[in-house]
């Protein structure tokens, strides 16, 4: 195996759809932003996902950024956010000047836990909104977290940004919250290069973000603003890209599941690991498959022997309460989070590897689980 095995790198179209949508906008020469593949884009997401509006954005954090403005989140209001994540769901919070409450992870999902987010919001009854994310693809308990937020009156955004294509309880993800984004950036399941989609129910949401990310241009012949505005939408080129990667996101899907599935298989009988894997109501795309080791040592060794071949592997996202720029905010939880950044590792579950490839990344896991001292 002399080639380098990635965690999840671009998949395009084996005959190259994308390439004809790009072409579109090179002949009618739409390629600056908005034009024809970006309307076709939000329609193809609204149909796959059964979202009623769409906007086609720049990456998944700039609709994190607009989903909490629309939300109303304005300097010194609070906003619950998963800890478990990647920074891009945080970040936009300080954007806004807001405050960031953390809230850890349940052991079964690894997302954000109900309890502690109910627990957070008995303590904090300013808080304003809720961001959840879907971690690897694997959806968080989101019925539980929409009935919670209802009960205590605050709007849900949904970080989808790892999930499309999975479905929780037969709704996509994305849609369990007032706002949903999802993220196209190069090791998505599919991707634009780099672009994001806000999906919501609410047109006058919709409205409202297209408007913020086309500057705020008011509807004058020459250029009027009231509101600071952004440079957030998608371009003409890359939402072509993106209608050519949804016609093979179903067949994404198919492949990532049956990654997934090859190494439960050859980790079934491994005691030193655990597959982390869905539950019964959650059809996930898995993104990334995700392991955890008994120990810290097991995982840095297995870690370290993999890249020896080539083999890409990465640990799991270390919790954003004990990253140095939010170690300051309050966070509600059991540190579940923190043994899973300790212990866990995200393994090779790129859509172009073959059965055999898949196989070879976990005959060399099993090589240092068995005999670690020789390695």
């Amino acid at each position: 195996m002399s080639n380098k095995i990635w965690l999840s790198s671009p998949h395009m179209s084996d005959n190259h759809l994308e390439i004809d949508y790009i072409n579109k906008a090179f002949d009618t020469n739409w390629i600056a932003p908005l034009g024809k593949n970006v309307d076709d884009f939000e329609k193809e997401i609204c149909l796959y996902t059964g979202s009623k509006e769409a906007v086609a954005l720049s990456s998944g954090t700039s609709a994190i950024h607009l989903g909490l403005k629309a939300l109303g989140i304005k300097k010194g209001d609070k906003v619950a956010c998963q800890s478990f994540t990647f920074s891009a769901s945080a970040n936009p919070i300080l954007y806004e000047g807001a405050t960031p409450i953390f809230v850890g992870s349940e052991e079964d999902t690894w997302n954000m836990s109900p309890a502690l987010l109910e627990h957070a919001l008995k303590e904090n009854n300013d808080i304003k909104v809720v961001i959840v994310v879907n971690l690897y693809g694997i959806s968080a308990k989101l019925d539980e977290i929409r009935s919670i937020c209802n009960k205590y009156d605050v709007k849900l955004l949904e970080d989808a940004a790892e999930s499309l294509g999975t479905f929780y309880k037969g709704k996509s993800t994305g849609l369990y919250g007032d706002v949903g984004i999802f993220s196209f950036n190069g090791n998505k399941i599919i991707t634009t290069s780099g672009g994001g989609m806000l999906v919501t129910n609410s047109k006058e949401i919709r409205d409202k973000v297209q408007f913020w990310a086309t500057q705020s241009r008011e509807p004058y012949l020459h250029y009027e603003h009231e509101e600071v505005g952004y440079n957030y939408r998608l371009s003409n080129i890359l939402a072509g890209v993106g209608i050519g990667q949804m016609k093979v996101l179903n067949d994404r899907v198919k492949r990532k599941r049956r990654i997934h599935e090859l190494y439960s298989e050859e980790f079934k009988d491994v005691e030193v690991i655990k597959v982390h894997t869905a539950g019964p109501d959650d059809y996930a795309n898995y993104w990334l498959t995700c392991l955890v080791f008994s120990s810290s040592d097991l995982r840095d060794k297995v870690l370290s022997y993999l890249k020896t071949y080539s083999i890409e592997s990465r640990p799991l996202w270390k919790p954003m309460h004990l990253q140095p720029i939010f170690e300051e905010y309050a966070y509600y939880g059991e540190d579940v989070e923190v043994e899973l950044f300790e212990n866990g590792l995200c393994i090779p579950s790129d859509t172009k590897l073959s059965d055999k490839e898949i196989k070879f990344v976990a005959k060399k896991i099993k090589e240092v689980c068995n005999d670690g001292s020789n390695i």
